[in-house]
């Protein structure tokens, strides 16, 4: 059970008015994982927009071939430190709904709060003013992973610029 009290403080939902957030409760729960455990897999399909609350959830690429996913295959963390980094799964807005990575929990509990994708989408079209909140903040996450994105390649062309010596 999700409580008032766990999505008041999130970022995403930081201009709502109490009665936006006792609609957005009503298509929340909340989950615990373990070190390891998998949230979800590549390729599955994107049902739910995903908020870290509390520990670590790393999005790896799964290798092929390789026994299991490891920290080597990580593209990005998300904890509750860092207000973009709180959010991931937003392949349930993007056709053809389908995750990209893999969701693993890198600490020792990791608790998370999943929006059921159709219902938040339904809830942005019957009410624009949470539509436009919820993809305000998004436009802002994927400028954060974008900018993560531009990071990641200039350190590898950098690597490889230093080998090439």
């Amino acid at each position: 059970m999700v409580s008032f009290e766990m999505i008041e403080d999130l970022k995403i939902f930081e201009h709502f008015e109490t009665t936006e957030l006792k609609k957005i409760l009503e298509i929340c729960v909340s989950e615990e994982y373990q070190r390891g455990d998998r949230l979800f897999r590549e390729g599955a399909e994107a049902k739910n927009l995903w908020i870290v609350k509390e520990g670590e959830v790393q999005l790896r690429f799964e290798m092929p071939n390789a026994k299991s996913s490891t920290d080597d295959n990580a593209i990005s963390s998300h904890d509750n430190e860092t207000a973009e980094s709180q959010i991931f799964g937003w392949s349930c807005f993007i056709s053809p709904y389908q995750m990209r990575l893999s969701a693993y929990c890198v600490t020792r509990r990791c608790q998370v709060i999943k929006i059921n994708g159709k219902k938040i989408k339904s809830l942005m079209n019957s009410d624009p003013v949470i539509g436009y909140k919820i993809m305000t903040y998004l436009v802002q996450v994927v400028g954060y992973r974008f900018k993560q994105m531009q990071e990641e390649v200039s350190k590898f062309l950098g690597i490889n610029m230093m080998n090439s010596w």
